[in-house]
């Protein structure tokens, strides 16, 4: 597979910087759900719908990409925080070291790309920790073999939203300073949660894609839940609920990632009017060698939201 298609940019390139061991992937699926030319607007609150609606899976098991053990890298110290419905998961995280000050400080909740979590994911985090934030990335329900069914995109939002009450109940974390970024599948779990939530001061989706539908166009095997029913989609679609976001929030992605292109602009065109600014900035480079200055990117945009 060459390292311009579309499978090398998210999967397989995501599975190399976690440093992933050797777990096969569960058998492709095939879908004939249809991807509309643009997604339905909905009026109604992301966070009111999540309160209602539970997603079909037609299939359940972990997530489905290679995973390595979940040993904290340098840099890292490992805690655990509880999900699930009833907290019945226990899930790890790994947080940045530091040493309480007289003054709390900002943090961010960082989530990582593809469905598991390597030291790979955590190296270019340590601008965030130099640039003064406490950071935090969890791994999700089913990731690296842990417990709970990897659904894409719905019930994980339940554990990112579950990590941010871990790192809000930190000793020294200031939770007036808390924000929430993401890259890839990552990117599309900070936009998603970002609408579910006012824990976050501001939040930075770094090559997310807010349209459902065209992502699981490109990743069918990722496909869990029940492909016939439309609202499955439009749940896991930021897009589709673009007035829903709950604090400053700017994309970013790759000037070589023109196939966000489409689906950023209809999410910006759909907030033009919104009260909740939302930006879009695109950054030199592809979907990895992006990484690097998108980080500094949206450390610039924490710091201007939070002056």
């Amino acid at each position: 597979m060459s390292s311009n298609s579309p499978g090398f940019g998210r999967r397989s390139l995501l599975q190399a910087m976690a440093g992933a061991a050797a777990l096969p992937l569960l058998p492709t699926r095939a879908s004939a759900f249809e991807v509309p030319e643009e997604p339905p607007l909905r009026n109604h609150d992301y966070a009111h719908v999540r309160e209602r609606f539970r997603t079909n899976l037609v299939r359940k098991g972990p997530a489905p990409d290679k995973f390595e053990p979940l040993t904290p890298p340098h840099g890292a110290s490992r805690i655990f925080y509880r999900s699930g419905r009833a907290g019945e998961l226990t899930l790890t995280a790994w947080l940045s070291p530091y040493k309480r000050k007289s003054e709390r400080m900002p943090a961010v909740l960082f989530l990582h790309g593809g469905n598991a979590m390597g030291a790979g994911h955590w190296h270019p985090l340590q601008a965030y920790v130099d640039a003064g934030f406490i950071v935090m990335m969890p791994s999700m329900r089913g990731e690296n073999g842990q417990t709970g069914n990897f659904s894409g995109f719905y019930d994980e939002v339940d554990d990112v939203l579950a990590a941010a009450d871990r790192l809000a109940h930190l000793p020294g974390v200031d939770r007036e300073r808390m924000f929430i970024a993401g890259h890839s599948v990552g990117g599309v779990l900070a936009m998603l949660a970002s609408m579910s939530s006012h824990h976050f001061r501001a939040s930075v989706p770094i090559s997310g894609n807010p349209n459902a539908f065209r992502f699981f166009s490109r990743y069918p095997e990722d496909i869990r839940f029940d492909d016939s029913n439309s609202r499955e989609f439009e749940v896991r679609s930021a897009v589709c609920f673009p007035n829903s976001f709950k604090c400053p929030t700017m994309l970013l992605h790759g000037t070589q990632e023109t196939h966000f292109d489409d689906s950023a602009n209809l999410l910006l065109k759909r907030t033009a009017n919104a009260k909740i600014p939302l930006t879009s900035q695109t950054i030199e480079g592809n979907h990895t060698s992006a990484i690097p200055g998108a980080i500094a990117a949206s450390i610039q945009f924490f710091h201007q939201v939070a002056a």
